[in-house]
């Protein structure tokens, strides 16, 4: 029972401190301050946009390229066929995308023990996207304090070019990435062909627009949100690292005190570190943290401010490496790089690449082993058995064949297990490329030896061979044969 339900009166109800302060009118939600990263460069920018390049190449081309005539790279949902390059899937190949999965996370967990998480700061879409539209905004907008400046100032002819050219690359840049999504797949050609002559069908283009708008808004407006708020990763990357994972860290015990100076002055006849507070580290940060204040879950390992204050210290005529790739022990212990890299060898490492490199190596095996087609046999259930002719036995099949090439292939079926037993249909059929083939079968046991296995349920083995290229191809299939009683 609320005061409401009783007096009908809402009743306002301030909050208030012990010693009498009124907190009625602060909010429960911090507010979120928009992050203006200023530009950097250095060894760790440059491989970062090496990242970006190779990463776009891959995205960008993969649908664009052939093979056997068709698209190399095409997950054709509608016909149930993924192909990759000269591998033909099936959905019952799923087992594949499982081991792959698998593959995927033992691989995040090794390198993040390793080395933090390297996989945001340089190869992560929202990370690369983040770059890319960050690029066009500084060529539109300027950098850093252009772009506050920008922001800040009333509306005019200058600022609104500026932020309607930014959006409309913004948009080229998100379509384009939303047709190529969907490329992967529908085949990429045809939808250019459907969209240069207006027949784009409904589906298509709400898939195009779904992810084209998605890019748009997480690289164009949500950027660090994603990383710090919506990302799993950097809430898990505590449990993945440890004191000698290599990490982006700064050293406090050489950088503290900070405080400004002229440039060259001997810190330690000032009494302070080597960081002269220019907060720069925090200003080309993408998700606005300071490195200073300790390994944080929003840091994605960029190096940004690694880059950043090796300039500053090259200037100061310090020594480089303030903030640095290192552990939590090489800060503390003040080891040297060989002993912080010797220190990565730790069973925790080796666990994660045992098992990577054993799930690598099964799915190596598995590919390089699997067999062209494959073969189900089905036994009618509406008669289990029938006698025919001169009281001879038959059972009746429905075998299935799955062609996993990109050719024409014939096949030809044999039976063992029960002496005499024949195939008593056509044995043979011919299946197209990549396509399925049913061939009903019917197995015929003579008399005299179904006299001996009444009432008996006989195991069968059908056996397929086919010629695959120049390499003859068997498989065998288990099945059963019932005899009347």
């Amino acid at each position: 029972m609320t005061i409401e339900a009783v007096t009908g009166k809402v009743i306002p109800i301030r909050a208030v401190k012990p010693d009498g302060e009124d907190l009625s009118g602060l909010s429960l939600y911090e507010k979120t301050e928009k992050v203006y990263p200023r530009s950097v460069s250095g060894q760790f920018a440059s491989l970062r946009w090496v990242m970006v390049w190779l990463t776009q190449i891959v995205f960008y081309g993969l649908p664009w390229l052939q093979w056997n005539d068709r698209q190399a790279v095409l997950f054709d949902l509608a016909e149930r066929r993924f192909y990759v390059f000269g591998l033909v899937l099936h959905p019952q190949d799923f087992i594949y995308l499982a081991v792959l999965l698998i593959i995927a996370a033992l691989a995040l967990f090794f390198f993040t023990a390793i080395a933090g998480r390297l996989w945001c700061g340089y190869a992560c879409p929202q990370t690369v996207y983040t770059e890319i539209f960050l690029w066009v905004e500084r060529h539109t907008e300027g950098d850093r304090q252009a772009r506050m400046r920008l922001d800040s100032a009333p509306w005019g002819v200058s600022k609104v070019a500026r932020k309607v050219a930014k959006q409309l690359v913004w948009i080229g840049i998100a379509l384009i990435t939303g047709l190529t999504f969907v490329g992967f797949f529908s085949s990429i050609r045809g939808m250019l062909s459907e969209l240069t002559n207006a027949t784009f069908s409904p589906w298509e283009w709400f898939w195009v627009l779904f992810y084209g708008l998605a890019t748009y808004g997480n690289a164009g407006f949500m950027r660090e949100q994603i990383c710090k708020h919506m990302c799993p990763y950097a809430r898990i990357q505590s449990a993945l690292i440890d004191m000698d994972s290599m990490v982006i860290g700064y050293d406090e015990q050489r950088g503290e005190s900070r405080g400004s100076r002229a440039r060259g002055a001997d810190p330690a006849t000032l009494g302070l570190g080597d960081c002269i507070d220019c907060t720069l580290c925090v200003q080309v940060c993408p998700t606005g943290i300071d490195i200073r204040k300790g390994l944080q879950n929003e840091c994605i390992a960029c190096a940004a401010c690694i880059d950043v204050c090796d300039q500053v210290m090259d200037k100061m005529d310090y020594p480089k490496g303030l903030i640095r790739y290192t552990s939590g022990n090489g800060i503390i212990q003040q080891l040297s790089a060989r002993q912080i890299i010797r220190r990565i060898s730790r069973p925790r490492v080796w666990i994660y690449c045992t098992l990577l490199s054993l799930a690598c190596c099964a799915f190596t095996f598995s590919l390089v082993t699997r067999k062209s087609f494959s073969v189900d046999v089905i036994k009618d259930r509406g008669t289990l058995a029938r006698e025919v002719g001169q009281g001879e036995i038959e059972n009746v099949y429905r075998m299935q064949i799955m062609n996993g090439l990109e050719e024409k292939q014939r096949f030809t079926v044999s039976v063992s297990g029960l002496p005499n037993l024949r195939i008593s249909s056509d044995a043979q059929l011919e299946v197209q490329a990549v396509g399925i083939g049913s061939l009903p079968i019917r197995l015929t046991l003579p008399p005299q030896v179904a006299a001996l296995y009444r009432g008996k349920t006989l195991p069968v083995v059908f056996e397929v061979q086919t010629s695959a290229g120049k390499e003859q191809e068997i498989r065998q299939e288990k099945s059963t044969f019932y005899v009347l009683p």
